[in-house]
């Protein structure tokens, strides 16, 4: 693997690593809450989260470049200062993590409602407030779900290209990702360095759906 490739391969681990570390705890948190409670408003917010899946990346980019324009609602104009985003590779993390999180939301929902309510009844019988019933009963309950969900938003955010391409460009050695480098290596004709860069995409992609699925495997043999 070239050192151009190796940069990429760096920078999109460094990026889906960050991404993945902000969208953890809103992620779960709108788990949760779709699955333990009736808000005014859930299918809103439902529909609000799912977004990213069903529209195309090029679309959220697009959204996300208004939003953080300079006379946009959070522009260097509007706030009074720059948030210095645009074309770095804090974008690309901004950009993969809101790809990412409704991955992580759909599985944290479902692994919150694998967990039996009786069971968080039950420990606030015996005395446990809201809090400690969360962090000692349903966490760790759903926790194979939880890290189910982590790896696969951290996979999503690895691979993530129509959005990123848009608020961080394509910089070599800085804002260049795995799935931007295989673009332009297609652009120039490099066919083997594309292929590469392939094979190592589908390789983690493998390696992540099969730890997803024998995490969720384990907690169903559990059940």
């Amino acid at each position: 693997m070239s050192e151009a490739a190796s940069t990429a391969l760096l920078l999109s681990a460094r990026v889906a690593f960050w991404a993945t570390l902000a969208i953890l705890p809103p992620g779960i948190a709108l788990g949760w809450l779709l699955a333990r409670r009736e808000v005014p408003g859930k299918a809103l917010i439902e529909t609000l989260t799912a977004l990213p899946l069903v529209l195309p990346p090029t679309a959220v980019g697009y959204l996300l470049l208004r939003l953080l324009a300079r006379d946009g609602p959070l522009g260097a104009r509007t706030l009074g200062f720059d948030l210095d985003l645009l074309l770095t590779w804090k974008g690309a993390v901004l950009a993969a993590a809101v790809m990412a999180l409704p991955l992580v939301v759909r599985t944290a929902r479902v692994a919150f409602e694998e967990v039996d309510p009786r069971l968080e009844g039950m420990a606030r019988t015996l005395g446990l407030g809201p809090v400690a019933t969360f962090g000692r009963v349903t966490l760790p309950l759903a926790r194979r779900g939880l890290a189910a969900a982590a790896v696969l938003g951290f996979s999503r955010a690895l691979g993530e290209f129509g959005a990123t391409i848009i608020v961080a460009g394509n910089i070599p050695g800085r804002t260049q990702t795995l799935a931007l480098a295989i673009f332009s290596d297609m652009q120039v004709g490099r066919d083997r360095e594309a292929m590469a860069l392939v094979g190592v995409t589908v390789a983690l992609a493998f390696a992540a759906l099969w730890l997803v699925e024998s995490l969720l495997r384990k907690g169903r043999a559990r059940r």
